[in-house]
């Protein structure tokens, strides 16, 4: 047994803190739960020493600072939805997720938004008090689902979505780890080679007294900057790092600029529009498939796409379709970003009432293309990249070898 310093909450929302003796934190949760208590944190209190010495539990900290990840809402809503639709209140089912949760930070959101339930307020509401952790796609389905009696199949969805969203990142980002770990490989290499190699032979080259070719010079020029400032080097590379993410990553026009580059860039450009097309077509079909309006729908869908223009023109679309015109019609002042058949198979969505139909197709085919060219992606790479490999080992031979061979050749 072991004593725990705690903070509960009451059915009123407000917070009380104490001492008690439990096995472990879920056995002190029901001890709790029995009083109408719900917990929101616990620390194990070390009595075996006194003296005012701090001892810290690792495990503790770590599940402190963790962030709510993607998985752990995943898993709530799917797991909500089933306890829901197994007829078990709203209030018992939050308490009961929120007592297997893993994450403390989101325990304690989980705690505090059935807290807010049961004194009355509406599930979406209690939602929107944290933005952070549920997104306006998350609570505006909820709020639709409660509205209209069909919060399981909400649920069900946002899951699902959630499910997909979270499938398409993880193919996306382990394609890029590959040539992401090669290139910095590479300028790891670089930079060694500039610190010792090519010191080392430029003093050689020097003393054979011989005229350089411009690419000997520059080599040598940029590996003495780098040897003699280098400090001043490292302080410009944080610089342009730092300028490069506040001036471009972080402003509007930046940010529009970066990403239309993007979308034009050989392999990665394909994947970034297969990859934004399949977020923005399933999230939208679910929004109208949940019941929402399709200007909301489209606000909502405009929030969720990373690309700022997919994002312009989406937010453009839910302007220009409340003056009556059509979906596919606004869209297709775009053809950089939807193809001729996407625009063709909305338009069909639209005259024959099956918009979240159509566009769930598209959603399942841009989501196998996605899948498709993740696979194919390294194999596409590798070459490419033992190419420029190849071309920049072979320019630094040629360039601090030259030099050598021809004063052998003088001789």
């Amino acid at each position: 047994m072991r004593i725990f310093v705690y903070s509960a909450a009451q059915q009123d929302g407000k917070v009380v803190k104490g001492e008690r003796e439990a096995e472990n934190e879920v056995m002190l949760a029901r001890m709790l739960r029995q009083e109408q208590l719900f917990l929101l944190d616990a620390t194990p209190k070390d009595t075996a020493g006194g003296g005012g010495i701090l001892h810290f539990n690792v495990n503790t900290i770590l599940d402190r600072v963790r962030p709510i990840t993607v998985v752990d809402k995943m898993f709530f809503t799917r797991n909500l939805a089933v306890m829901i639709g197994a007829g078990i209140p709203l209030a018992r089912a939050m308490e009961a997720l929120s007592d297997e949760s893993a994450n403390a930070k989101f325990r304690e959101t989980l705690v505090s938004v059935n807290a807010s339930v049961i004194k009355g307020t509406s599930f979406a509401e209690s939602l929107r008090q944290y933005p952070k952790v549920f997104s306006d796609l998350f609570v505006n389905m909820v709020e639709v689902g409660e509205a209209s009696g069909k919060l399981t199949l909400i649920l069900r969805l946002l899951a699902r979505q959630m499910k997909k969203d979270y499938d398409l990142k993880k193919r996306v980002r382990g394609a890029m780890i590959y040539p992401a770990i090669i290139l910095i490989v590479l300028g790891g290499v670089g930079t060694f080679m500039m610190l010792y190699i090519v010191p080392t032979l430029s003093q050689t080259i020097k003393e054979l007294g011989v005229a350089l070719p411009l690419s000997t010079r520059i080599i040598i020029g940029v590996s003495d900057l780098i040897v003699n400032y280098a400090l001043f080097v490292a302080a410009g590379v944080v610089a342009a790092a730092f300028a490069f993410w506040r001036l471009i990553l972080r402003t509007a026009r930046g940010k529009e600029l970066f990403d239309r580059m993007v979308l034009h860039t050989p392999i990665f450009g394909k994947l970034i529009k297969q990859f934004n097309m399949a977020r923005f077509c399933r999230t939208l079909s679910y929004l109208l498939t949940s019941g929402i309006a399709i200007v909301r729908s489209l606000e909502i869908a405009a929030s969720v796409l990373g690309n700022a223009q997919y994002r312009f023109a989406v937010e453009h679309a839910s302007k220009e379709i409340q003056k009556g015109r059509q979906l596919n019609d606004i869209l297709s002042a775009y053809p950089y970003l939807f193809s001729p058949t996407v625009i063709h198979m909305m338009k069909v969505g639209e005259e024959t009432g099956k918009i979240a139909e159509m566009l769930l197709r598209l959603a399942l085919f841009f989501e196998e293309d996605v899948q498709n060219t993740t696979k194919n992606l390294s194999t596409i790479i590798e070459p490419v990249l033992m190419v420029v490999i190849g071309a920049v080992v072979g320019f630094f031979a040629v360039s601090m070898l030259q030099p050598i061979y021809g004063s052998l050749g003088n001789l």
